[in-house]
């Protein structure tokens, strides 16, 4: 037991950690490629869900200081960095090759819309209501926001996958074929897949009491932890992302990473109101008023780029600063 104590120890687990969200998430992925749609998108989203919620979980558990924001930290650093990050470093990817981009404008702002939607509810409403605290739901009202997060990102999901597939798909890309993967391929992946969940979770329980005490010692925000646990979290989607508008489809990497961020509020938050109910957990999700003028921030500049179906370099120049001004911020509040 004094070896996973150790420097060494440690190490080897936060790496072992990263290996098997990665595994995870490829494992998801083969099983997605098989089922289809709307089922596949399901199952990526869902074993992406169980990373994030159990990362999120093992935090709260360990009752440190600050404990009932790590959820809010994490779901919202997952929107910077997915809205600001990925997107601006995707704009910039894809414009090395054109100058002028292009998407189907249609499907991005119906992603983006609901993206504002629960945005503005999770965040903002917190901090307005006259529940559970000042930045809090009360029991009622997490539960009903959590229900209404729910529906609205499946709503999207049958959009995406069902009633309006053309929305995202670009007609100037060529469509990717893959081959099917087999039935023993898909099974194989099918039982290491809950393998690797339950070492994500035990791996994240195990590191979470390091994780906050190291951040405490140096004297650092406990914010830095939800940035942690988003970026992590996206790890494998934003590299995919990031290649996709490099090879000249910005229109998936779009798709990818406005997915990502849905998912997060859309899924995460359902179930963690589920499991802070039953466990007895505090949790506050509103937003203090420098995150909440930089997310509103990220929301108009957004609007601004996704909503006419062409871009350029220098919007993903602006997104790119402003998630570097928030993480410079996170650490400097």
């Amino acid at each position: 037991m004094e070896f996973f104590n150790s420097t060494i120890g440690l190490i080897l687990m936060a790496v072992g950690l990263i290996f098997f969200v990665l595994l995870a998430v490829h494992c998801a992925e083969v099983i997605a490629h098989k089922t289809g749609e709307p089922f596949g998108t399901l199952i990526l989203a869902g074993a992406v869900t169980i990373i994030e919620v159990a990362l999120i979980v093992s935090m709260m558990l360990s009752k440190a200081a600050n404990s009932e924001f790590i959820a809010r930290d994490a779901v919202f650093s997952t929107i910077m960095i997915v809205l600001n990050g990925i997107i601006g470093i995707s704009i910039i990817a894809a414009s090395l090759k054109k100058n002028i981009l292009s998407f189907q404008s249609d499907g991005v702002k119906g992603a983006f819309g609901v993206l504002i939607g629960l945005s503005i509810s999770i965040f903002i409403f917190p901090s307005l209501t006259q529940g559970g605290g000042e930045l809090s739901f009360s029991s009622k009202q997490l539960s009903f926001m959590g229900i209404t997060s729910l529906v609205l990102y499946v709503s999207f999901l049958l959009f995406q996958t069902v009633s309006h597939k053309a929305f995202f798909i670009d007609p100037e890309v060529a469509e990717e074929h893959h081959d099917i993967p087999s039935n023993k391929k898909v099974l194989i992946n099918a039982l290491i897949l809950p393998i690797a969940l339950v070492l994500v979770v035990l791996l994240a329980k195990k590191l979470s009491p390091f994780i906050e005490t190291e951040i405490a010692n140096a004297g650092l925000p406990t914010s830095i932890v939800g940035v942690i646990i988003a970026l992590l979290v996206l790890l494998p989607e934003g590299i995919t992302a990031i290649k996709a508008a490099y090879s000249n489809n910005l229109q998936k990497s779009l798709n990818l990473a406005l997915g990502s961020a849905l998912a997060s509020i859309g899924l995460t938050i359902p179930a963690l109101s589920l499991l802070v109910i039953l466990l007895d957990l505090p949790l506050s999700l509103g937003l203090d008023p420098l995150n909440r003028v930089i997310l509103l921030t990220t929301l108009i500049l957004g609007g601004l780029t996704l909503s006419t179906g062409r871009t350029t370099r220098l919007q993903g120049i602006i997104h790119l600063i402003i998630f570097l001004e928030f993480l410079f911020l996170t650490v400097e509040p």
